[in-house]
């Protein structure tokens, strides 16, 4: 059985989609207990209770290595000879993983104190001490964007670094939409896929010249060797509706075809293969006025009017409320939310809730039912269900990413703005994930050429 190793596991999204293509987990590092917690708990063992697993979190990289989850900062891992030569000894197929690398520079060669350069060159020293076949770093699309004291983008540099590292690799720069694989979810993503040189050799596989997009299966033509095939065409696009309309709080609804494909694939590979339970589904509170808000960005949606009415504020009250009554000039009366709050029943009473509910806050949108979620991050508040009051709950986030119901997710659901340079809850958790649907097909894809 191919072997991996996931650097910035986090709480286990790529390693989700590479199990279930059949490679075994020797370990993941991930610095965050809140995350690795979460890790442990559905690929090793149960972690539900804190004391046991504080007590886990204390043990040394070298004890921590026999049970999978290495919970510390990857260069301590690397200082540690013991652990490493441990690794190495493996003869690893696969290191997969998520290095935070916007700043990465070729620079950070001669600088290697440089805070935004250290990560990556981190992993790719683990990927020059364990010598593995295969290498898949995933990164935000950003990442692709070329600085202006730079002659090429952190993404070009750090697969010209990757191929130069350890024995050289082939390296395929892909930039992958998980809507393509199955995620109910608009999300892309760059991918740098790399073959160890020997390996592509002998198997003649090369890169592309470039980077290489997905699309839809009757869409896409050419596909690399080294890129994930897509496995959706265009009408079979996975939804809001097809991804969460099971999970509305009054309703008994069954779950559709998208859920149980979802449970089918990925359940078994997770330690518990627990059906019909709906884990981390916790409504979130809300005041009132927020829950207002939230009906009128509701009704804004379903009658087409420019959510950016609520955000009108310069001028005096007459020229304002001119402003917002002409953009409600094709408003039915009366207005009613989808849960069947009427919320005003003549345009004076509704420009006079509009002006109430001002807010300078411009990200909240709510979703629509017949099309993919937007990009999945970790703050929850900008998500607003299309027929409910409120923000999605971990469980709705977790099925548009594609983590099966029986993927549970430990520790608070959510933290304040302080604490989220150093916590790692539920929510973000979810958003700082790979798309188990298109790890899945990378892991199909490098399995069907190491094999």
């Amino acid at each position: 059985m191919l072997k991996y190793v996931d650097l910035f596991s986090g709480c286990g999204g790529l390693s989700l989609g590479i199990e279930e293509a059949g490679v075994k987990l020797i370990a993941a590092v991930e610095k965050s207990d809140m995350a690795a917690r979460t890790f442990f708990h559905n690929f090793v063992d149960d972690a539900s209770d804190p004391l046991a697993w504080s007590k886990y979190v204390d043990l040394s990289v070298s004890e921590q290595i026999d049970s999978r989850v290495i919970v510390n900062e990857l260069g301590n891992v690397l200082a540690d000879k013991e652990a490493m030569d441990k690794l190495s000894l493996e003869n690893l197929d696969i290191v997969v993983g998520g290095p935070p690398c916007q700043g990465f520079s070729l620079a950070g060669r001669r600088d290697p104190s440089d805070a935004r350069n250290l990560l990556p060159w981190q992993y790719l020293e683990f990927v020059a001490y364990t010598n593995p076949k295969a290498v898949v770093i995933e990164n935000v699309v950003g990442m692709n964007q070329r600085f202006d004291t730079e002659t090429e983008s952190a993404f070009s540099q750090l697969r010209i670094a990757l191929s130069e590292t350890g024995e050289g690799y082939v390296v395929q720069e892909v930039l992958v939409n998980a809507m393509h694989y199955g995620a109910p979810q608009h999300r892309p993503r760059l991918m740098l896929i790399a073959l160890r040189r020997d390996i592509a050799t002998a198997k003649s596989v090369t890169a592309s010249d470039g980077i290489w997009k997905s699309g839809f299966t009757d869409e896409v033509t050419q596909i690399p060797r080294l890129a994930p095939s897509p496995v959706v065409s265009r009408s079979e696009l996975q939804t809001v509706k097809s991804a969460v309309s099971d999970l509305k709080m009054n309703d008994s609804q069954r779950a559709n075809s998208y859920v149980k494909n979802l449970n089918e694939k990925f359940s078994s590979t997770t330690r518990k293969n627990i059906q019909n339970q709906k884990l981390n589904h916790v409504e979130r509170k809300h005041t009132e006025r927020t829950v207002q808000r939230f009906r009128l960005y509701q009704y804004l949606a379903e009658n087409d009017i420019k959510r950016s009415v609520i955000s009108i504020a310069n001028g005096d009250s007459t020229s304002i409320r001119k402003i917002i009554g002409e953009q409600l000039r094709n408003a039915k009366y009366p207005a009613v939310a989808p849960d069947g709050t009427i919320l005003a029943k003549t345009q004076n009473e509704l420009v006079d809730l509009i002006i109430d509910l001002r807010t300078k806050k411009h990200s909240q949108k709510v979703l629509a039912w017949n099309e993919p979620a937007r990009t999945v991050v970790t703050l929850p508040d900008d998500y607003v269900h299309p027929s409910e009051p409120r923000i999605f709950t971990v469980r709705e986030m977790a099925r548009f990413q594609g983590f099966p119901d029986s993927f549970e997710f430990l520790g608070k659901e959510t933290t304040g703005a302080q604490r989220r340079k150093f916590e790692v809850p539920q929510y973000s958790q979810v958003g700082n994930a790979v798309s188990p649907w298109l790890s899945a097909a990378v892991g199909k894809m490098l399995t069907s050429i190491l094999n």
